[in-house]
């Protein structure tokens, strides 16, 4: 793997703003049958373009064209081709369909003219109906009382290990031992993090639900991991991103702490139930590694309320979510 050095973007100070500023996208003022967006590519050491930059990137540009009444719900994304973090992003968004309730977009990802990623995002007005939710786990650990990037990485002396300690734009908590360098003895497909950005978000509720998306992409294939006993520091590890959906079910805010409850159900290579029971998909999502495994991961996003700690907030399921990374 060929790691690259380059500066953060002009004028930006840390992580947070980093991101902010990618998400702040320039409408070009060009129009075909479709809207036309920019934006920049955050770094990453390994030269691709984080698959969370470029999602959140993509919802980004279809909020600008949806009515202000009409939040998010769900988005569906394929990742096409790897981005180059050299690059900048362009964002075409055709306005498929407004109803009197729903809205649709599909953005389109572009670099060197050539896609990177599609997407389908559904939008809808605030209604009433029926409403109901999982419990959140319990007995979950303080996040405060949990080691954070930097303290799991302190003295690894690698680019990458340097990077995901001090430049997320979000502050990763496990709540069991991490995965970076030693692989977890127990074998189980699940985990759960805390996660916030590393520090004060704006007000607008969009910002949040996009830096949600983006957030979602953290740690999202260690589910697999576990129960591989593979650790991220293994030898001749590749992944590589297939496909995102995502649902929001209520509005949290990203930088107040959201705990985040992975669980892989399956990793094989075909597809759909056997005849003899066993599980080869999921109707939700894939993922791929260069081990050559397919891997269904549905995830559970959960906030509490604005105070960390074991107080849950009933209404507090902030969405849900299917990844392949």
């Amino acid at each position: 793997m060929s790691l690259i050095r380059r500066p953060r973007l002009p004028g930006v100070s840390d992580p947070l703003s980093g991101l902010l500023a990618a998400l702040d996208l320039t409408d070009t003022g060009a129009r075909t049958a479709e809207d036309i967006f920019t934006g920049p590519s955050l770094f990453m050491p390994t030269g691709r373009v984080f698959g969370g930059q470029v999602l959140a990137q993509s919802l980004v540009a279809a909020m600008r064209t949806v009515p202000e009444d009409r939040a998010v719900h769900s988005v569906h994304g394929y990742f096409l081709r790897p981005g180059d973090v050299e690059l900048p992003i362009t964002f075409s968004v055709d306005r498929i369909h407004d109803g009197r309730s729903f809205s649709a977009r599909r953005t389109q990802a572009y670099q060197r003219g050539t896609p990177i990623l599609s997407m389908i995002a559904s939008f809808q007005t605030e209604d009433e109906g029926l409403e109901h939710q999982v419990p959140m786990p319990q007995g979950m650990p303080d996040p405060e009382s949990l080691p954070s990037a930097a303290d799991a990485l302190r003295g690894f002396d690698h680019p990458i290990a340097r990077f995901w300690a001090t430049q997320r734009a979000f502050d990763i908590r496990h709540l069991d031992a991490p995965i970076y360098a030693t692989a977890d003895p127990e074998r189980r497909p699940m985990q759960a993090v805390w996660m916030r950005t590393i520090g004060a978000m704006p007000d607008e509720p969009n910002l949040h639900r996009a830096a949600l998306a983006y957030a979602t992409d953290y740690a999202i294939l260690e589910p697999i991991m576990r129960q591989h006993g593979v650790a991220w520091g293994a030898a001749g590890l590749k992944v590589a991103s297939l496909d995102h959906a995502m649902w929001w079910h209520r509005f949290a805010r990203v930088d107040e702490w959201l705990l985040y409850v992975q669980e892989s159900p399956t990793a094989t290579g075909g597809a759909g139930w056997r005849p003899d029971g066993s599980s080869a998909g999921t109707g939700r999502s894939s993922q791929a590694s260069r081990r050559r495994a397919w891997c269904g991961s549905p995830i559970r996003a959960t906030t509490t309320g604005a105070d960390p700690g074991y107080r849950s907030d009933p209404r507090a399921r902030a969405g849900a979510l299917s990844r392949g990374a």
